[in-house]
């Protein structure tokens, strides 16, 4: 498993599209973000502070980004709405562009106001490995299919951790691609009530497919980098 120390790798409803989830009770996760680019949902995020939200490396894109909190129906401007630009992008240093080190952190403009519709979420207080079978939440406003638009109110779906001991994933690893385009990535992946990963990408043409994997980006491997950056003041 070493290889994969920083990636969580599982299968069943798709991270990078909610195949087969259902509409989230409005506002019961009040740590979800949309990341949006002129007014458009373009990835998800997680709030883990007042002042920074957790996310996919890959989102980042030209242009000024916008951060809403307390959102369920993206078509809406909800009086539970925080919108918020984004200060600083904090990818980390070592990201390429491709899969490794897909994680980046981004410091608002202003603090978000703490409330029943926007509230952090706690991470791991340190790293712990995640079994495997383990039952895991994903969430977001991205396609509920592969043909299909992206969802205009917040859906939440299942997966499952894979073992991935053993060459039997090999063929499929080739074939991954970042998931951006599906609106899922930089979302939160929570296990046992945890947030353990970030939505980060799936097989290119396969992402309802139980076949491959959906692998996110392993939040513990990366603490001590997180801690680090959000107690810098001089970050990025």
């Amino acid at each position: 498993l070493k290889p994969f120390k920083k990636f969580l790798h599982l299968s069943g409803a798709s991270g990078s599209s909610i195949v087969g989830g259902k509409v989230s009770k409005p506002h019961s996760k009040p740590y979800m973000a949309s990341l949006q680019y002129q007014e458009k949902h373009s990835c998800g995020g997680i709030l883990i502070r007042k002042d920074f939200v957790l996310t996919a490396a890959h989102c980042k894109a030209q242009g000024d980004m916008t951060v809403v909190l307390g959102a369920h129906d993206l078509r809406k401007k909800e009086k539970s709405q925080q919108r918020i630009k984004v200060a600083k992008f904090c990818p980390h240093s070592s990201f390429s562009g491709k899969f490794d080190f897909d994680i980046m952190l981004l410091k608002l403009q202003n603090n978000a106001t703490k409330n029943k519709y926007v509230k952090p979420l706690d991470l791991p207080k340190k790293a712990k490995s995640v079994s495997d079978k383990l039952k895991c939440l994903v969430a977001g406003w991205g396609k509920t299919g592969p043909s299909e638009p992206d969802s205009k109110v917040l859906k939440e779906g299942t997966e499952r951790t894979l073992n991935m001991s053993g060459n039997k994933i090999t063929p499929p690893i080739r074939k991954l691609t970042q998931v951006k385009s599906y609106g899922d990535s930089g979302g939160p992946l929570i296990c046992k009530k945890k947030l353990q990963g970030i939505t980060a990408f799936t097989a290119s043409g396969h992402c309802d497919n139980t076949l491959y994997p959906h692998v996110f980006t392993n939040i513990s491997y990366f603490l001590p980098w997180i801690k680090k950056m959000m107690q810098t003041k001089s970050l990025c």
